[in-house]
């Protein structure tokens, strides 16, 4: 039997980054998006099939679509937050949250399951957030693209389970990686929750988990 393909966005930091190398310990061919050259050289090294790609501009999507082979897993795990009142927020920030967490996954989504279906397997997996259960203040806007995923996933499920096709949705608290630094620049929202942080390694081994399940 062919080893799993297993298909990363955002996999070039965070827990995208520990995903991937978890993956190439277990045998899986990998390949990863991300936008940051230097660190997708050096997935790349590591075994990775690499593509650098901006999720937010279609073309890059179908780019992408028309180099890939097979996937058997795709773990839709790229995001993005800005910590603010949304009253706070530029246009641009907003934008950015809507069309990284909301309209890349969809998409992505849309593209994955009409191969899957013409495959008669596969699985995704999407990378959601408490912030899709429950929304926080100056993360009301984060939260309105989490609570959009979490509703798509729901409905996606039940729209593929004829087709031999799973969706498991992640919903992890606050994990300590840099994508918290980059939210709020100030740190102050780090300082409040640090109690409460997740190690990336324990999330990364938890999402790894659900490939074969």
């Amino acid at each position: 039997m062919r080893s799993k393909s297993i298909f990363i966005t955002g996999a070039t930091s965070g827990i995208g980054r520990l995903i991937a190398e978890k993956c190439l310990k277990k045998g899986y061919v990998v390949y990863g998006t991300g936008r940051d050259e230097a660190a997708l050289q050096t997935l790349a090294q590591l075994g990775v099939h690499i593509f650098r790609a901006d999720l937010s501009k279609i073309e890059d999507i179908e780019k992408i679509f028309k180099q890939l082979p097979i996937i058997d897993v795709a773990i839709l795990n790229a995001g993005v937050g800005f910590f603010q009142n949304a009253f706070e927020l530029t246009d641009d920030e907003i934008g950015s949250m809507i069309d990284i967490n909301v309209k890349a996954p969809i998409l992505l989504a849309n593209r994955f399951t009409n191969k899957m279906i013409a495959q008669n397997n596969g699985h995704i997996i999407f990378i959601g957030s408490q912030a899709g259960k429950v929304a926080t203040k100056k993360a009301s806007v984060y939260a309105a693209t989490k609570h959009a995923i979490t509703g798509f996933s729901n409905g996606l499920r039940m729209e593929l389970a004829s087709f031999n096709i799973f969706v498991t949705t992640v919903f992890p608290g606050p994990i300590d990686t840099p994508f918290i630094q980059k939210a709020d620049s100030t740190n102050t929202y780090r300082a409040s929750i640090e109690r409460y942080l997740l190690k990336p390694e324990h999330v990364a081994n938890e999402i790894v988990k659900t490939i074969e399940k």
